[in-house]
């Protein structure tokens, strides 16, 4: 397939500015091997069975935007990618001409070192620990196509409420749904609820470059599964419930940890997991997520999740029905297809 194969037509307005005046309050989009149903997300439940297991991506997005200047005097805008150990990250610098080793860059009172050009990114050594910093001088860095300054209620809008691993610099956005009471209903529906880290990257929002989708490498991002997590797993297979992924996080942490084997087993590493239609799943039975930028690795895994067909029909029925698009947006729950069903058997 091509990366044209993955584009839609998404009217500028349906792009959400703003969240949804409640979490649990955003529209769902409930796409069925052969129906679509529109609900209210506060009705999951009603679309989640006794045995199924929820994953959530517990990670907590980091006030990763600094904005600073040279030791020349020259403006900088930088972009936290990865905190890499206490002191030291690996950031996007925005600047007008590159930076040597040796250049500091001033952030407040803070002055940060040029270790290292690493690719696209620059290693800065920061004179304290880095969450210090971003906490004293940082503010949440709102997705690219979100066309307005940072407010106070994105502090908290753009967190989920069970975040509690500092670490992403962008949200795993389709938790951001999710309620305290929500939570709190899931396991009186005989509904398992457990949790995965991934520090999101801001290599989320790179756009695909080429035509070849067999060209493109995903940036690297961290992840950590508890031995809870994989018993969690393992216990759901055996009583034949769904593992249902919160979010494209999930899923691909989840299907990095069952790679070679098919087990999802306690582990933690590094995943740059690229899933496009042909990939054939692993864990992951059911999918709630937001809705994605055309033409982007994401659509690309929904895809390959839920159908091709399929999964552009519903993404041209949400345009037609008006809902509201990308992080701040509404969500989808979605089965895996029936070729991926019949890919396990």
């Amino acid at each position: 397939m091509q990366l044209a194969d993955f584009d839609y037509a998404l009217p500028a307005e349906l792009i959400a500015q703003t969240p949804a005046p409640t979490r649990d309050g955003s529209r769902l989009l409930v796409v069925g091997r052969d129906s679509l149903v529109h609900a209210r997300f506060d009705a999951l439940v009603t679309y989640l069975r006794p045995g199924d297991l929820l994953v959530l991506n517990d990670t907590r997005v980091i006030r990763a935007r600094l904005r600073g200047a040279k030791d020349s005097g020259g403006q900088a805008e930088l972009l936290v990618e990865r905190i890499e150990d206490d002191r030291t990250a690996l950031c996007q610098v925005r600047v007008s001409k590159p930076l040597h080793t040796g250049r500091t860059l001033k952030v407040g009172a803070s002055a940060l070192v040029v270790e290292a050009r690493v690719g696209e990114f620059y290693r800065l050594r920061f004179p304290e620990d880095v969450l210090t910093v971003l906490e004293r001088h940082g503010e949440i860095p709102l997705p690219p196509y979100i066309e307005r300054p940072p407010e106070a209620a994105d502090e908290a809008r753009y967190q989920t409420v069970y975040g509690s691993r500092p670490g992403a610099v962008a949200a795993p956005t389709a938790g951001l749904h999710f309620t305290p009471e929500l939570l709190a209903e899931l396991p009186s529906h005989g509904v398992e609820v457990v949790y995965v880290t991934l520090h999101v990257g801001a290599g989320t929002f790179q756009p695909v470059r080429t035509d070849d989708l067999a060209a493109h490498r995903m940036h690297h991002e961290r992840f950590e599964i508890s031995a809870r997590t994989a018993d969690a797993v393992a216990r759901c297979r055996a009583r034949g419930g769904r593992v249902v992924a919160v979010g494209t996080t999930v899923v691909r942490t989840l299907e990095s940890a069952a790679a070679g084997t098919g087990r999802v087993r306690a582990c933690s590493g590094e995943t740059d997991l690229f899933i496009t239609p042909g990939y054939r799943f692993q864990v992951v039975d059911a999918l709630l997520t937001n809705f994605h930028l055309p033409k982007s690795t994401l659509m690309m895994l929904v895809t390959a999740f839920g159908g091709y067909a399929r999964v552009m029909a519903a993404y041209r029925a949400a345009v037609a029905e008006r809902y509201r698009f990308f992080s701040y947006g509404d969500a989808m729950f979605l089965e895996c297809s029936a070729e991926q069903d019949h890919a396990r058997l």
